[in-house]
């Protein structure tokens, strides 16, 4: 082996080792198998409900009642367009059933 060859494989690995610190990966020259790949993976289960705050929808009975409020008065103005929902058996396909 001529030494142009050993200190350009030295180089090489000496700027593998730094950008694998600078970047924060992990060095693997051999390449054997590593849990590295599985202990990356985000966390789940009960890591993941607990970092999240508990949902105010569902324990405020005050919010809940304003969304069914306001979805009832959307519902009236479409009636009152002429929009809403058909009576029973008055839809299409009880129109296409009468013909």
């Amino acid at each position: 082996m001529s030494l142009k060859q050993l200190l350009k494989e030295a180089a090489l690995k000496g700027v593998t080792e730094a950008r694998a610190r600078i970047f924060g990966h992990v060095l693997n020259p051999t390449g054997q198998r590593s849990p590295h790949k599985i202990l990356r993976k985000k966390l789940i289960g009960e890591q993941v409900a607990q970092w999240y705050p508990d949902d105010i929808c569902k324990d405020d009975p005050m919010l809940i009642a304003r969304s069914e409020k306001e979805r009832l008065e959307k519902l009236q103005m479409l009636k009152r367009r002429g929009k809403g929902p058909p009576k029973k058996g008055q839809g299409k396909r009880a129109i296409k059933r009468s013909k």
